[in-house]
């Protein structure tokens, strides 16, 4: 899903008490083509920030039952990425060091200058994960989740910057998306993006890969997948193949990526250790499907609308009964795995409409309950072809991530007649 999508406005949620200027700034943001959302208190701007997700909040300092600060803090404990701007109508010093300490962006004193309030908007927009841009750098992500929310304002604000970036999180969370939107986002997105996957890495000759693939990236971006996948050599030479020379010899943006959970111990985790304690390297972990579910409907909406683009057929759309199936599904495999079965679902689709049922067979489940042992090796079945299909037939890998070992994974392939060269990219 990499195709750009026609950048959005920016979101502004302005809190004030007195309707005539919670008016007068509503109209103003408003003509500078800003999406607008007034709140006439601290609740009920509270109440607004989970359905209207917003890139930035205004709000008044002096307002009845529960003030700016008291708002700026609870913003600030859920949303610790949000920035506010804080409006007062007596500017005194003390408000301005009771603001700025509890970590409001900016305080402005009322009567609010246009030229300065649009300025310290453009200036807060920019640090806060909104792009106002040409193209969308995020626009690989359909979310309303506050927990992938942070995750990207911290690479776009990572991506102002050239330090290594070090990305972790489930297979399927979307790395290499992450990924490619920080380059996108950075001062380096006319240079090259290169991806190297660790796992093609040989025990020899793997310096030399490395080093070709930093001089195909000069100027860009080196993305090196899966460095808990290098052999045992690797990560020592790797790191000294990155440090050769002093730090302006390589003019390369170095983005890696754990394919496992975070804090599970990898052989190319020494890799890592090395790249966080010689470079300051950023690091990212990109939550689960699991843990923001409430995504779901956007990442199906997505998929749907590409799939439509690609084949040029109308757009199909998912029933209610479609998505309790896939709300109620475990996605192992993350938003990869879901962008899978809802594309096998939507062909399996006669209609313009995709069914639970069409659901349940892209799952391979059947709406018949089965027997216990039926289930149980349907499962077995399914799990295993999930694995083989995120590790691209890769069995050692495939074997670590189900916590088995080679010889008795291999054993499970056999009895269930799957063929891992079946599923290696050709």
């Amino acid at each position: 899903m990499s195709q750009a999508r026609r950048p959005r406005s920016a979101r502004i949620l302005v809190v004030d008490d007195d309707p005539g200027l919670l008016r007068l700034l509503t109209i103003r943001l408003r003509s500078e083509k800003y999406t607008v959302e007034p709140a006439d208190s601290a609740a009920t701007a509270l109440a607004a920030v989970t359905r209207f997700r917003p890139d930035l909040v205004i709000t008044d300092l002096r307002m009845t039952e529960m003030d700016g600060i008291a708002l700026l803090k609870e913003l600030q404990r859920r949303w610790p990425s949000l920035n506010v701007i804080v409006l007062t109508a007596h500017g005194t010093i003390p408000d301005a060091v009771q603001a700025t300490h509890s970590g409001a962006f900016a305080f402005l004193t009322k009567p609010i200058d246009k030229e300065q309030l649009l300025e310290q908007v453009r200036r807060a927009l920019k640090t806060s994960g909104f792009a106002d841009a040409a193209d969308d750098w995020r626009s690989d992500f359909a979310t309303r989740s506050p927990v992938l929310e942070d995750c990207l304002a911290h690479a776009f604000v990572v991506a102002s910057t050239d330090v290594p970036v070090i990305l972790t999180g489930e297979p399927g969370t979307g790395k290499e998306l992450l990924a490619q939107s920080i380059h996108r986002a950075s001062r380096r997105n006319q240079s090259p993006f290169v991806s190297l996957d660790c796992t093609s890495i040989p025990d020899v000759n793997g310096v030399r890969e490395i080093t070709e693939a930093l001089q195909r990236a000069e100027g860009g971006t080196l993305y090196l997948r899966n460095v808990d996948d290098l052999p045992a050599s690797g990560p020592t030479e790797l790191s000294r193949v990155l440090s050769e020379g002093d730090s302006t010899s390589r003019n390369v943006r170095m983005v890696v990526s754990v394919d496992r959970p975070s804090g599970e111990p990898t052989p190319g985790s020494g890799l890592v250790r090395d790249l966080h304690d010689r470079f300051s390297a950023a690091r990212i972990e990109l939550p689960p499907i699991s843990k923001r579910l409430e995504d779901l409907p956007l990442i199906v909406a997505q998929c749907l609308e590409q799939i439509a683009r690609e084949t040029g057929i109308p757009k199909k759309t998912c029933s209610p009964e479609g998505m309790e199936a896939l709300a109620a599904a475990r996605w192992p495999g993350n938003v990869r795995q879901v962008i899978g079965v809802v594309r096998d679902a939507a062909m399996k689709s006669a209609t313009s409409v995709i069914t639970a049922e069409h659901v349940y067979q892209a799952l391979g489940l059947t709406s018949q309950l089965p027997s216990f042992d039926e289930a149980r090796d349907e499962f077995t079945r399914q799990y295993l072809t999930q694995l083989l299909q995120l590790t691209e037939g890769n069995v050692s890998r495939a074997a670590r991530l189900a916590r088995r070992n080679r010889t008795d994974f291999y054993k499970l392939l056999t009895r269930y007649g799957l063929d891992p060269d079946s599923f290696k990219q050709r």
